[in-house]
């Protein structure tokens, strides 16, 4: 297995979670399109593209290693509906102007993700990270309180896409043909869908002579990019920490909420703010000392 790369980890995580952070403004552009359809073409169209990037970025003996091992294909079958059921309840959330919700789930999900990683894969946490967990706890607790009821969005969101990261960070197959496997599977489940729908908007072939469409093919490589750099970061950095760069991502989201699409913001989300980017830079100077001393041995 490939050693760790911390450095590289960092910026193929940064680099996700920026991507993932703008999601919004490309799901807008379908607004139109329900979404279920759109994780439908998500599902194919990612398929396609992933196949393409495999026949430019080869990795020598993939196929016969998920072959000769029937329990890796199960493994990413069970990853491939973690992650698709993200998708429709993200951009559900998106399309039905639910984004404070969905980014509050981005909020949780790092503390998901140090949960899974001390519980599950046996990380220890330095004592300054747990100061920032501490942090960050306090503050997405304090916004799930003024929340009023329980989000059931964000719960979602976080419990979905933790335990899909946990999967891909153990199982013993590489980022981009993983993906692929994992957007094969979903295909008949998207073309049955398709077929049992034949009046939705992909289904009709004027659909395809649209801008519209090329949107929605685009969701290929949208989908796929961060999720390459994502899967190649979580073999780079230790669960806890990828979770701490994800706060890039919601931060984003939330600004675009209220600053592009007019959603409301409660001046108590700013304290929760407060709370989250203070545990971010503590944890993030810590892994950066961590890192440093590292390189000096």
């Amino acid at each position: 297995m490939q050693a760790a790369n911390p450095r590289r980890g960092y910026i193929l995580g940064l680099s996700a979670y920026i991507i993932w952070g703008l999601f919004p403004i490309y799901f807008k552009v379908l607004a139109e399109v329900p979404s279920v359809e759109i994780i439908v073409n998500r599902a194919i169209w990612s398929a396609i593209f992933g196949s393409l990037l495999l026949l430019v970025w080869k990795h020598p003996g993939w196929w016969q290693e998920l072959r000769d091992n029937p329990r890796r294909l199960a493994v990413l079958a069970v990853s491939g509906s973690l992650i698709a059921a993200n998708w429709l309840i993200y951009v559900w959330a998106v399309n039905n102007n639910h984004m404070v919700e969905a980014s509050l789930g981005y909020f949780i999900n790092p503390l998901i993700n140090v949960m899974l990683g001390m519980v599950l894969l046996r990380e220890r946490l330095r004592p300054l990270q747990w100061v920032a967990v501490m942090l960050a706890l306090i503050g997405v607790v304090q916004q799930v309180w003024q929340v009023g009821s329980l989000p059931w969005i964000s719960l979602a969101l976080a419990l979905t896409f933790g335990f899909y990261g946990l999967i891909r960070k153990k199982a013993p197959v590489a980022a981009l043909p993983g993906l692929v496997v994992e957007t094969w599977i979903l295909v008949p489940l998207a073309a049955g869908w398709l077929l049992f729908n034949p009046m939705a908007h992909s289904a009709q072939a004027e659909f395809w002579t649209t801008s519209e469409a090329i949107w929605l093919a685009a969701a290929g490589p949208v989908t796929l990019i961060p999720l390459v750099c994502f899967n190649a970061a979580a073999r780079h950095l230790p669960y806890a920490t990828l979770g701490f760069l994800q706060y890039i991502a919601p931060t984003l989201v939330l600004a675009l909420a209220v600053v592009f699409f007019g959603e409301h913001m409660p001046s108590t989300t700013v304290v929760t703010f407060c709370f989250i980017w203070a545990g971010l830079i503590i944890y993030s100077i810590d892994a950066w000392v961590a890192i440093r001393r590292s390189g000096a041995r």
